[in-house]
């Protein structure tokens, strides 16, 4: 039996009780090494082998991330917390790291008692540890068959609030209340998707919000959805990223791409349930604006990996590549595009929902290609294969760049951004006196975000526009994370000087790669401010995220 593994140390394998031979095979420059198990016993079929294995994961698991206490909000104890997505779990514990395998567990958990342990499972009590009276044993368990990717676990000073009947949200004390107000809105969120896409089979949906450095905006790891603090803007303007991980429980955790090639299978769906969820609650023209803002989002990602590089395929050929380097907005909105666009021609929302709802029917509790997903397509439209025959799937699958057709967008909340933008760009030295704080009357947080990233598609602005733009919008005073990593990536671009101290500390203050890579680029692309760069991410890189560290010292050119 052959099992992944990265960076462990197995001291012992026993097979029905028998000892058992092991081995390591060759090591893998990031696949890690697989550990060979020689059963003492011929197996028949039918039979059942219970393997344990006695083992140690590494201080430097690529899976783990461990704090001191200075590095928490509180300041007092230690905290741990995993991210195995895509191919980490090895790296916590000998398994088969693929999700084309799904398994049920039970753990149980052993911690200082002023600690708590939580894990992607619902809560199965806790006890005394009846060998050390300083700690405590968390149980838990997960009935639902999951891919190994989502087994996740967390230790640190947490605190609950009750935000629904289902969800409780977890955080260290000094953030619980803030995040029980951002995250508000989850029970409706949950119940919307679950008319949208059929029941919830998970139980418990609790939120957990990590320290800073968490390098996601979200990880949907079951019963116990993982999220960055820089959600909490403090308006629940952001709160998309949780509709997003809510919408996960039907696509990608209930029905998982069976390789990471077809990751797309489980992000273009859940962006498209995510919008849903958002038109639902907010209305369609708002569906409409989050999808446009989904295509600029994917547009900016193709600039800048540029758009003959085969990574921008919806289907890419993953062979010996490191999927942290290859992750990026593609596979979510190429994904997303995909089926806005049938949607569009196969009868709209609602139609497209029921063939969505019977796709997660269908595949439930499996895994799922991008072949067995476009064959169940066809013959649930079996009356409309002539309009699907039409689609050029060779290009939306197989070609790299932007997509060969542009899905119809309702431009309503749009238009006042793209017009505002374009005032901007159009304008000359004399003109900047026309522009004031009345720009953005009447604008939400979420226009200012597009009317933003409209401007860094295009060629950076003069550096007196950008001053101008700070005199009159004042955008250094925003917090909200969206809208202040897009202002100073403007400034950085338009080398304004005076941004660089703010937007190096936005790329250290917090780990979303999101945020923390693009601004690292252009901050040394700007030669003023290169050597600053590259010694600000030395002096930060032990405090950062093992992945983060990695992809951002490529980035800048400090491969260890």
């Amino acid at each position: 039996m052959v099992l992944d593994t990265k960076d462990l140390q197995v001291f012992k394998v026993t097979v029905n009780g028998q000892d058992a031979k092991f081995g390591f095979g060759e090591k893998h420059k990031f696949k890690g090494t697989p550990l060979e198990i020689t059963l003492p016993f011929e197996l028949r079929r039918g039979q059942e082998a219970i393997i344990e294995i006695s083992f140690e994961s590494s201080p430097k698991s690529s899976a783990l991330q461990w704090f001191t206490p200075e590095q928490t909000s509180g300041k007092k104890h230690p905290f741990l917390f995993s991210q195995c997505q895509a191919t980490h779990c090895r790296a916590i514990l000998p398994c088969q790291d693929t999700p084309a395998v799904k398994l049920t567990y039970y753990a149980e958990v052993s911690v200082p008692k002023e600690l708590v342990a939580l894990m992607s499972a619902n809560r199965d009590g806790e006890m005394p540890d009846p060998e050390d009276s300083s700690r405590k044993i968390y149980r838990f368990r997960q009935n639902v068959p999951i891919p190994c990717y989502l087994i996740a676990l967390v230790v640190g000073a947490l605190e609950s609030r009750q935000i629904g009947p289902r969800t409780l949200v977890w955080a260290e004390k000094e953030l619980v209340d803030k995040s029980a107000y951002e995250f508000a809105e989850t029970e409706a969120m949950l119940q919307t998707a679950e008319d949208l896409a059929g029941p919830y089979v998970w139980g418990q949906y609790d939120l957990l919000v990590l320290p800073p450095s968490f390098p996601y905006g979200g990880m949907e790891n079951p019963c116990l959805t993982f999220v960055t603090p820089t959600l909490l803007a403090g308006d629940r303007s952001l709160s998309n990223v949780i509709a997003h991980e809510i919408s996960h429980s039907w696509t990608g955790n209930l029905v998982t791409n069976k390789t990471w090639e077809h990751f797309w299978l489980n992000e273009g769906h859940t962006v498209y349930l995510e919008r849903r969820i958002g038109g639902r609650l907010f209305g369609e023209q708002f569906r409409h604006f989050q999808a446009l803002g989904g295509w600029r989002e994917l547009q900016n990602t193709i600039k800048t990996l540029g758009d003959t590089n085969p990574i921008t395929n919806l289907v890419p050929d993953l062979n010996e590549i490191d999927l942290d380097a290859a992750y990026s907005s593609v596979p979510y909105e190429k994904g997303f595009a995909l089926l806005f666009h049938l949607e569009q021609l196969l009868g709209g929302p609602d139609v497209f929902m029921g063939f969505l709802k019977a796709y997660i029917q269908q595949f439930a509790y499996k895994s799922v290609g991008t072949d067995e997903w476009k064959k169940f397509l066809y013959s649930y439209f079996k009356d409309k294969v002539d309009i699907l025959d039409k689609v050029d799937w060779n290009s939306w699958m197989h070609a790299p760049g932007m997509p060969p057709v542009k899905p119809t967008y309702d431009m309503t909340l749009a238009n006042a951004c793209v017009a505002l933008s374009q005032r901007w760009i159009k304008a000359k030295e004399s003109d900047l006196g026309s522009f004031s704080s009345a720009d953005l009357k009447g604008m939400s947080s979420h226009q200012l975000i597009e009317f933003l990233g409209q401007l860094l598609l295009e060629a950076p602005l003069p550096v007196s526009h950008v001053k101008r733009m700070q005199q009159v919008y004042d955008f250094n005073a925003i917090t909200n994370s969206e809208i202040r990593f897009r202002w100073l990536r403007l400034c950085i671009q338009s080398k304004w000087e005076e941004a660089i101290p703010l937007a190096l500390k936005m790329a250290t203050d917090q780990g979303r790669m999101k945020f923390t890579r693009p601004l690292f680029r252009d901050l040394y692309n700007f030669d003023k401010s290169r050597d600053l760069t590259v010694k600000t991410f030395l002096e930060h890189r032990a405090c950062m995220h093992p992945v983060t560290s990695m992809l951002v010292g490529k980035d800048l050119k400090q491969d260890q």
